[in-house]
């Protein structure tokens, strides 16, 4: 047809400032970037050598563990050696181990941000020895992972700056059978300066709370959502809306809530199922001597760091 304009062309997505196109593969994300982006030209690829590119490691939504093409910890090992120890912020959500955990505490002491979500081959001991190399850290997420009091406190006591914790370990029911103010205990007596809690799911009691109040003087939110132990009325309520200025509440809305919070009928009975929400005892996992470890592309060695200057 006559008349008819042509397609505006594409930009040369190559050719964009340095600034930007490290802006982009900010918001890509590890995996993204060494498995893809830096293998598109000469200049990408020294963009994501930069190792301003890796103060910040982000490996999360990776619930999918066997549609993974590649293996995760060779990723995030290269990720860490890009950063040449200028990390402030991990996040890791669906895998990671004690070996993980050590790995960045031999090479950052600058982190500030640790988030660590449904990893449950972390131990008490892996965290413990790993936390007490991270003092800087103000921002600490255990969400989902098989951790004990143990490692709270090692976390109060590692890290004297700690401003925000999320510990998040929803079980799914309405109603326990289970009190359990540890958590409650450790934070109060280990993490004096926080000011961000985030403890849905969590089994403490009023008792608990109370501890909490009087251990953390300086805490502006509390996130109690799905806390059914807890019975926020009276004294104990006002005294939270008079010293908290943002205050989730048990039965609050779960809608802003990032991770899965439908509730089910029936009580919680304090098995293991209660700390493995997502089911993921049940798996099998392969290990890494497995030679079908679906974790490993055949070729995945061509994207090896050691094997010259177009890998890692």
């Amino acid at each position: 047809m006559s008349g008819m304009t042509a397609d505006p062309e594409w930009p040369n997505w190559v050719e964009l400032p340095v600034d930007v196109t490290a802006a982009i593969f900010l918001k890509l994300g590890a995996i993204e970037v060494l498995t893809s982006a830096q293998y598109v030209c000469s200049s990408w690829l020294k963009i994501c050598k930069d190792p301003s590119m890796w103060r910040t490691i982000d490996m999360h939504n990776l619930g999918d563990l066997f549609d993974k093409e590649f293996d995760l910890e060779k990723i995030f090992r290269g990720a860490v050696d890009r950063s040449n120890g200028h990390m402030s912020s991990i996040k890791i959500e669906y895998f990671g181990n004690d070996e993980i955990l050590q790995y960045i505490a031999d090479r950052s002491s600058h982190l500030m941000n640790l988030r660590l979500v449904n990893c449950y081959s972390i131990s008490d001991r892996g965290l413990i020895d790993s936390i007490a190399k991270f003092p800087l850290l103000e921002e600490v997420e255990l969400s989902y992972c098989s951790l004990s009091k143990e490692s709270l406190e090692a976390v109060g006591r590692s890290c004297p700056s700690l401003k925000s914790l999320k510990l998040n370990n929803d079980d799914g029911y309405r109603y326990s059978l289970i009190e359990c103010n540890d958590d409650a205990l450790a934070i109060a007596e280990n993490m004096h300066e926080l000011r961000h809690l985030q403890i849905f799911g969590n089994k403490l009691t009023n008792s608990g709370l109370e501890v909490i109040l009087n251990g953390c003087p300086h805490l502006k939110s509390l996130d109690l959502r799905h806390c059914f132990n807890i019975n926020l009325a009276g004294n104990l309520k006002k005294r939270c809306l008079e010293k908290i200025q943002d205050l989730r509440c048990p039965n609050d809305s779960t809608s802003d809530y990032e991770f899965d919070a439908t509730l089910q009928d029936g009580y919680g009975c304090g098995s293991d199922a209660d700390d493995d929400p997502f089911g993921m005892y049940d798996i099998e996992f392969m290990s890494d001597e497995d030679e079908d470890n679906e974790f490993s592309d055949p070729h995945f060695d061509e994207y090896d760091h050691d094997n010259g200057d177009d890998g890692w």
